[in-house]
């Protein structure tokens, strides 16, 4: 069976592209470069109509959303353990997987791309910047998840898909001026996962600096 992942560099796909490397899977990682369009070329649109990364085609079939591409690696790659395998363990991580899906990330969405949520210019400014005050408290909360858990993964014994999606998180959080030296816990997770080897892969291949902050960075 063969897999691929359509992922753009440092999108949320960076999560399934470490979740691949760690599960130590053989697959094609293809390129979509977002700022010439390419999501939204004919090919692309067969696969995911909705333009978006990542999609995981697993043997012809395409796995659009992030929640739903962890899922499938986790059960297809169960000794990988990019998720606690049941019990209260799991349902914690799956609650905090969905929490950074669907909370963490529209808001820097927001943040990030206030055109699409406003035409005017006066309302986009006031979009970002509400938006930019609620993801630094968002990212304040994930500090103090990964502060109960000091040097350890944020979804069990081993890095997987929460460490991957926090290090996305907080990483997305310098480009819009939010200091990740100032989250020493989820600093030093984010140090620590992109030291291991599959997921330094993965950062590589998609040529991705972990501190993209500047001083001057609105």
């Amino acid at each position: 069976m063969s897999l691929s992942l359509y992922y753009a560099p440092g999108a949320c796909s960076f999560v399934a592209h470490a979740a691949l490397e760690l599960a130590g899977a053989d697959f094609e990682p293809v390129l979509v470069k977002l700022h010439k369009g390419e999501q939204r070329s004919p090919e692309f649109l067969a696969l995911n109509p909705r333009a978006q990364v990542p999609v995981l085609v697993d043997d012809g079939a395409p796995i659009t959303q992030i929640i739903a591409i962890c899922l499938h690696l986790d059960a297809r790659f169960p000794q990988a353990g990019l998720l606690p395998v049941s019990g209260l363990a799991r349902t914690r991580a799956l609650e905090l997987l969905a929490w950074m899906n669907n909370t963490v990330h529209p808001t820097f969405t927001h943040v990030f791309m206030p055109a699409k949520f406003a035409a005017d210019e006066a309302a986009q400014a006031a979009i970002k910047a509400q938006a930019l005050q609620q993801y630094r408290g968002l990212l304040a909360e994930l500090e103090a998840v990964a502060a109960q858990r000091p040097g350890a993964w944020l979804g069990g014994d081993r890095p997987g898909v929460i460490d991957a999606y926090a290090l996305t998180l907080l990483r997305w959080g310098g480009f819009a001026g939010i200091d990740p030296t100032t989250l020493p816990q989820t600093w030093a997770l984010a140090q620590s996962l992109a030291n291991v080897p599959a997921v330094a892969r993965a950062i590589e291949r998609e040529r991705l600096k972990l501190n993209v902050y500047q001083p001057t960075a609105a």
